[in-house]
């Protein structure tokens, strides 16, 4: 919990929508990998590697790393261009020399992903151990890194994973069920480029920073089991095919444990975390007079009860002063979930709904305001990032509760025009939440 005093009296001039927007900005600053990638790639080339070096990559920031690396590749001397693949979400491409970008389906998988992850497979497989791997993973790889197996087809694991997005389940229980239908998660690609060295830079989009969680851990081992995915099927009422379910009791494809030899000459660094950004955004509240209080870089739950707390939080220090004193801002990352009802026919994204609820309760309070995103820059399946609570709001005479019935957060926002629009981010630290309280 960070919540140190104010350096400076609070800006008069900024409107609580640019304040909310610099925090956010500065959030989603902290996680731009290239920096972070030529700090973690610096030790590996000073010397330069005596065979192949290789760079694949998926997730939303895949290109954006890429072209980190071929920049931290020509700055170290080297005048030969570099080899590698990378995918990323569609809408995500920057552009890079010579490392090739493929664009894919998420959140759920297409055919392009599945034969992206035929092509870096391919390019591992024949390596000695004199060649290095640098493999460059971000948040959306486990939708964008699909290889089923033999007998599953890519329209099962695509059903399913519509399913898992609409039950409310967590990242991790997910995941779990994506690995248990993978021949590309769990490890296994680090087991696939063995005896290679791996040298794995992630940047975080899960509560906790798991590193098997994060993309479904492709150089990751992973101690889950079909077991364990088939409990969570049940859990969520997820329907799935009989060959399906014969495949999971079988289990001939388990996931790649943390002791195999394989995963031996892999290292993987963590350089972005969800903590990172908040501590960048506090830094901001700070500058502008207000003191940041950091719940917690890791909340989960329904958006709407996660909203509640928070609500409750910004009266208890307005009306109060506890557990901080205004002007403050409380902010929170993490991963929230919505549980889609039957035939809702709204649209949105966890965060919009997140600040819906957050209207709802405070029911035209004034002095507190918000903002709440996705760090990717993409909330749900709509074009926003995430919406901001502003007293403008209040002054609409809109019925928040009545949009929150049908999960029509999307259009309850673009209606007052208080949606955040930023197009792809290109990185993903998950959920930004920022509650500003006036004094």
């Amino acid at each position: 919990m960070l919540s140190p005093n104010p350096v400076a009296l609070p800006n008069q001039t900024m409107s609580s929508a640019d304040l909310l927007r610099e925090l956010f900005d500065a959030a989603v600053a902290a996680a731009m990998p290239q920096e972070q990638v030529a700090r973690a790639l610096e030790p590996y080339l000073k010397t330069k590697p005596t065979g192949r070096v290789v760079v694949v990559g998926i997730g939303k920031s895949a290109a954006a790393m890429a072209k980190a690396v071929e920049n931290t590749w020509a700055k170290a001397g080297n005048t030969e261009p570099m080899e590698g693949l990378v995918i990323t979400r569609y809408g995500h491409v920057v552009p890079t020399q010579s490392i090739e970008v493929i664009e894919a389906g998420h959140p759920v998988p297409d055919a392009n992903g599945m034969g992206g992850a035929q092509q870096i497979f391919q390019r591992v497989r024949t390596l000695t151990a004199d060649d290095l791997v640098i493999c460059l993973i971000s948040g959306g790889g486990s939708a964008l890194f699909t290889l089923p197996p033999e007998g599953i087809s890519l329209e099962n694991l695509a059903d399913i994973n519509r399913q898992l997005l609409a039950s409310g389940a967590d990242i991790i229980s997910m995941n779990t069920v994506r690995k248990s239908l993978s021949c590309s998660s769990g490890g296994r690609l680090s087991a696939a480029a063995y005896p290679a060295k791996v040298v794995s830079l992630i940047i975080s989009d899960v509560a906790g920073d798991s590193l098997s969680a994060i993309a479904s851990g492709p150089t990751v081992g992973d101690t889950a089991t079909a077991a364990d995915a088939l409990e969570i099927i049940a859990r969520y009422r997820i329907t799935i095919p009989n060959h399906i379910r014969d495949y999971l009791m079988r289990n001939p494809n388990p996931v790649i444990p943390p002791e195999d030899k394989r995963l031996s000459t892999t290292t993987n660094h963590l350089i972005a975390t969800p903590q990172q950004s908040l501590e960048a955004a506090a830094k901001v509240a700070i500058a502008s007079g207000y003191t940041p209080l950091i719940l917690s870089d890791a909340i989960e739950g329904e958006a709407r009860d996660v909203a509640l707390v928070h609500g409750a939080i910004a009266r208890q220090a307005k009306r109060h002063q506890q557990p901080i004193a205004p002007p403050c801002v409380i902010l929170s990352g993490g991963e929230t979930t919505v549980t889609v009802k039957q035939n809702f026919v709204g649209k949105g994204g966890r965060n919009s709904e997140f600040l819906l609820a957050l209207a709802s309760y405070l029911d035209g309070e004034t002095g507190i305001t918000a903002i709440a995103c996705d760090t990717d820059g993409i909330d749900g399946s709509e074009n926003n990032a995430g919406a901001l609570i502003t007293p403008d709001l209040w002054r609409t005479g809109r019925n928040p509760q009545k949009y929150l019935n049908t999960h029509d957060s999307y259009s309850f926002f673009e209606s007052i025009g208080a949606l955040v629009v930023t197009g792809p981010t290109l990185t993903n630290v998950n959920d930004f939440r920022a509650i500003v309280v006036e004094g």
